[in-house]
């Protein structure tokens, strides 16, 4: 049972040695028999415990080994014996500042008597304990600690209270140097900046052709504003709007009713007969005509507005009838609403 416990952690152990740094502490203290069966109450122990430092839930793994000084007297005989423990432990730290820290640990052992008698014999134990280290360099640390072992056979306990002196040595394994092409992949990540939108249309500035489009209108794919033309042409001096415009206006209409997140400006203009005050005065009321006739196909008031240019805006001459025709024009503007 000793033989196969100790081969288990022995090649355990050595499998993390390559990957970790290592500390090795020679220890001695004492121990007292709180349940042992006619040993003496407390003898002295030396041993040495080996470390591997972990990255993991805990911080070590802990073997080694704890030897009686001197032969341990059995109560009420001649007899004697020698008693020694193999253990192996895992380890966590709970540093208090930079020279202090506390530590628990827990594990497994094998118990061996050199004289078996009075029911102490060979047997596995359960042990847990804590303990106080203080860094006196980067090497070599003092550590004492109060461990208690709990036998497997007859369930005796033992308490072990230990000095020790430990050298830490070797460097962690470290990291694998990234690759040439991830390092570079990195660097152009870093290094390029994403397209640039001024205007935030959701147009990148390289394919804008109208780059400082208001924020929130409607844009087509070359950054510029989506205008609906209504079709409406309007009688000289009227803001009637006829029948024969009214199926532009019912489709604008179930557009806007589709998409309850646009609002429409209706924008009106006029070629440049007659003064500007009075074309002014003319397109804002031709708007607002156009707005009360979509207000009565069911679209919500608060999503449309009216604006009036009057002959400030042309599109073509005004020197020709084609011309005046083509600025006696009514069209919307969408805007998204956030």
């Amino acid at each position: 049972m000793k033989k196969i416990l100790l081969s288990s952690i022995l090649a355990s152990s050595m499998l993390l040695a390559s990957d970790y740094k290592y500390e090795i502490t020679p220890m001695i203290g004492g121990n007292v028999t709180e349940g042992n069966i006619s040993l003496e109450d407390n003898f002295a122990n030396a041993g040495l415990a080996f470390g591997f430092n972990a990255d993991s839930f805990f911080d070590q793994i802990e073997i080694g080994f704890l030897r009686s000084l001197q032969s341990v007297d059995y109560e009420n005989s001649a007899l004697s014996t020698k008693v020694t423990r193999y253990f192996a432990n895992i380890v966590k730290n709970y540093p208090i500042n930079e020279e202090v820290s506390l530590y628990a640990l827990a594990g497994i052992g094998y118990e061996e008597f050199s004289n078996e008698n009075f029911n102490n014999e060979d047997s596995a134990f359960g042990n847990y304990g804590f303990g106080l280290k203080y860094n006196i360099t980067d090497n070599f640390a003092l550590k004492t600690d109060v461990r208690h072992t709990i036998e497997t056979d007859h369930g005796d306990n033992n308490m072990l209270y230990n000095l020790g002196f430990a050298y830490s040595f070797g460097e962690k394994q470290k990291a694998a140097p990234m690759k040439e092409e991830m390092i570079t992949l990195i660097t152009q990540q870093e290094t390029v900046p994403y397209p640039k939108d001024s205007d935030n249309d959701g147009v990148i500035d390289s394919k804008d052709a109208c780059p400082d489009t208001p924020a929130g209108l409607v844009v087509d794919a070359q950054g510029c504003t989506v205008l609906v033309d209504l079709d409406i042409n309007f009688d000289v001096d009227s803001a009637n709007i006829k029948d024969t415009y009214s199926d532009r206006i019912v489709k604008f209409a179930e557009l806007l009713n589709k998409d309850t997140k646009l609002k429409a400006n209706i924008e009106a203009h006029t070629d440049s007969d007659g003064s500007e005050s009075y074309n002014q005065k003319l397109s804002q009321k031709r708007a607002e005509s156009t707005v009360e006739a979509l207000k009565n196909l069911n679209v919500d008031e608060n999503r449309l507005t009216a604006t009036g240019y009057g002959e400030t805006k042309p599109i073509a001459s005004n020197d020709t009838a084609e011309g005046k025709a083509q600025n006696r024009r009514v069209h919307a503007t969408l805007e998204r609403i956030k």
